[in-house]
């Protein structure tokens, strides 16, 4: 499709979107006309000050949002890895051991897993207990814990299947290349595997991570007053629920596009350039040279 057509079926598709709002005025005819309606609403309807001020409180719990979400996301990252690594290498039981917590995780509800987690080691805790004769307080563990065990190990479920098919896009060429000059198995995963594999993982993974961020809206079960939790807290004592939850969208926006644009500076930094500036498959680097000579 030429740019000149690309351009004026955006133009239509704007034009729709503005006129679309607009038809029910012109049908059905109201006290208020289009303009005023919307005049109206800002004015007597939607209260600014508990907009604005929904802000300040929201804003302070984002470190705390992006603390659990970071620890989450490095521990589903060790665990993902360790599970693709199994399940390329098909080790005997572990291989069907992995097979079942991965179907079991991607076949129930994250709020399910939190539950799980929040009311099941308490009770792992007092049978230990019983058994052993400790005094183990569950009290004594922070809420933010439950929801970071929850939260990795749902994502070393999905990591696993995103770095395994990363892993297995390596070129094989380059692996026995490396294999060639010497190598050990460690030194060509570490040196070969791994590095290319991280450009193929690198978008999808990026999504994983604003989709965590994004999930970590539900540890309000568990007792984490995160930024979420603070919304509900706000609206409930304001009675603007509109309001406050439309501020809470205005913090999440933003930093998603921060973490996108991180995403995609990484993505592109670990990028392999072909000589002649032809772009190939990622997951290919050019033998014209030692790809492992030092600059």
């Amino acid at each position: 499709m030429k740019k000149n057509k690309k351009i004026i079926i955006g133009l239509v598709v704007l034009l729709a979107l503005i006129i679309l709002p607009m038809i029910p005025f012109l049908l059905i005819r109201g006290q208020y006309s289009f303009h005023d309606f919307w005049a109206m609403f800002f004015t007597k309807i939607f209260n600014w000050s508990a907009f604005i001020g929904a802000f300040l409180p929201i804003i302070k719990l984002i470190p705390k949002s992006l603390e659990m979400t970071v620890i989450a996301m490095i521990l589903g990252l060790v665990l993902g890895l360790l599970l693709a690594l199994v399940r390329i290498n098909k080790i005997p039981i572990l291989n069907q051991l992995r097979a079942l917590f991965v179907s079991f995780i991607r076949g129930t509800p994250i709020l399910v897993q939190l539950y799980l987690t929040y009311t099941g080691i308490p009770l792992i805790l007092k049978a230990i207990n019983m058994n052993y004769g400790t005094n183990y307080n569950v009290n004594t563990i922070p809420a933010m814990l439950f929801v970071i065990v929850a939260f990795a190990l749902n994502e070393g479920a999905y990591n696993s299947e995103t770095i395994r098919a990363a892993i297995q896009s390596v070129d094989k060429g380059q692996i026995e290349a490396a294999k060639s000059l010497g190598m050990t198995n460690f030194q060509v995963f570490m040196r070969v595997t791994l590095p290319e594999a991280a450009t193929v993982a690198t978008a999808p993974l990026g999504n994983a991570l604003i989709g965590l961020l994004k999930s970590t809206s539900l540890a309000f079960v568990a007792g984490v007053v995160e930024m979420t939790a603070q919304a509900q807290i706000i609206g409930g004592s304001t009675f603007r629920l509109f309001e406050t939850y439309l501020a809470l969208a205005f913090v999440y926006w933003p930093i998603c596009i921060v973490i996108e644009i991180l995403i995609r500076l990484l993505e592109s930094k670990l990028d392999v350039k072909m000589p002649g500036d032809k772009r190939k498959n990622r997951a290919q680097i050019s033998l014209a040279r030692n790809p492992f000579d030092q600059q």
